[in-house]
């Protein structure tokens, strides 16, 4: 079978080997804090200055790491590959993109960029949030968050996500724990509308039965290996 549209899902494990942390540890922790306690709309509302704080936080860590070369790999498939392509990120760091990386969506958002919960703007951002700056767009103070999303909110993009599902012939899943939902579910709509199927981890996901190949490795060396082969 001829391959020319391909759908790439990219998950924690391809920045941890940057040196970011994995979003949910062993022990159900984030960084030394409960998921609930700041990744959900009920813990903003509950404890803005922590909320803003742990985020910062993850943003300037960024200044610290490199896109390793799963990251720079993609990029390559990214500017070679002649047929359609969609990398989709469940991270929310910048690393895809300083890589070279251009046809890309964030669906669970972006640490470099704040939401006005005032008037709805997206914008751009790198410094902190936690003092309350101004929106940029509506002038209003301390009314900018994370543009993240966290439980309880939908993902962005889910319908260009999974039109360009339907049109794939492979289907690709790097370094995800296969338990968080939606992006859980996209191999089945992958097989559902006929596109190949493979896995690459560095352990075998919740979901990895529904692959059709699995390869087991650090993604720094099956991702180069893996865009080795697709660009011959």
């Amino acid at each position: 079978m001829e391959t020319r549209n391909i759908v790439v899902l990219t998950g924690a494990g391809i920045s941890a080997e940057s040196g970011l942390a994995t979003f949910r540890g062993p022990d159900g922790l984030w960084e030394g804090h409960r998921v609930e306690d700041v990744c959900t709309p009920q813990a903003f509302a509950r404890n803005r200055a922590l909320v803003q704080r742990f985020y910062d936080e993850r943003r300037a860590r960024l200044a610290e790491v490199e896109p390793n070369a799963a990251h720079e790999a993609l990029a390559r498939l990214d500017s070679e590959w002649r047929g359609e392509l969609l990398i989709v990120t469940q991270n929310v760091d910048d690393l895809h993109e300083r890589a070279g990386a251009r046809r890309l969506l964030h669906m669970h958002g972006e640490l470099k960029s704040a939401w006005c919960i005032a008037c709805g703007i997206r914008t751009r951002w790198e410094a902190s949030l936690g003092d309350g700056p101004d929106c940029p767009g509506c002038g209003k103070a301390a009314t900018l968050r994370p543009d993240i999303v966290w439980f309880g909110e939908m993902p962005y993009g889910m319908e260009r996500i999974d039109a360009a599902l339907a049109r794939a012939d492979l289907f690709v899943s790097i370094g995800t724990s296969g338990a968080v939902y939606p992006a859980a579910g996209f191999v089945q709509s992958a097989r559902h509308y006929g596109a190949r199927t493979l896995e690459l981890n560095l352990e075998r996901s919740e979901g990895s039965a529904y692959f059709q190949e699995t390869r087991l490795g650090a993604a720094g060396t099956l991702v180069p290996d893996w865009v080795g082969e697709m660009l011959g």
